[in-house]
């Protein structure tokens, strides 16, 4: 199950909304071995399409670097989809390398009309683990954003 606060999940929805008609991309980081969600960021997608999705190779070394530093770890990888289902295509399935991370894929399709307007439509919001080209939809709960007092031990 993927435990993902308001903030961060409004935030990922605002960069699908944001990039459409292209596929978005990104990542939120948490500290190793929590599975927290925490620290939204937001990529570049190289390819710049409306079907596809690439990091940019120097800016995902700069972050796994970044990452590393900071002992996080991402575990959400996410991207967009503007014309399809929320799920994941045998490309994204390929693409998947990270065994403990969370890919949410969100849906633009019915956020806008047929000119590409924005209808500040519904978005379809889901998470799946990828392991081994085996794909698992799991459940999203969207909690409330944490306060500084509540994320500092």
């Amino acid at each position: 199950m993927l435990t993902i606060d308001q903030e961060i999940y409004d935030a990922i929805v605002a960069h699908a909304r944001r990039d459409h008609p292209d596929e978005a991309c990104g990542v939120v980081a948490g500290p190793e071995g929590s599975d927290r969600p925490e620290r939204f960021i937001p990529m570049v997608n190289a390819a710049g399409s409306p079907t596809f999705y690439e990091f940019d190779s120097t800016e995902l070394l700069a972050l796994y670097k970044d990452m590393d530093a900071r002992d996080e770890e991402p575990v959400v990888v996410y991207h967009s989809h503007t014309a399809t289902e929320a799920y994941p295509s045998r490309t994204d399935i390929g693409l998947a390398s990270e065994p403990n991370a969370h890919y949410v894929l969100v849906s633009t399709r019915d956020s806008f009309d047929e000119d590409g307007g924005n209808t500040e439509g519904p978005v379809e919001f889901r998470s799946y683990r990828i392991i081994d080209g085996v794909v698992t939809e799991e459940e999203v709960t969207i909690t409330p954003p944490q306060t500084e007092e509540e994320s500092t031990p």
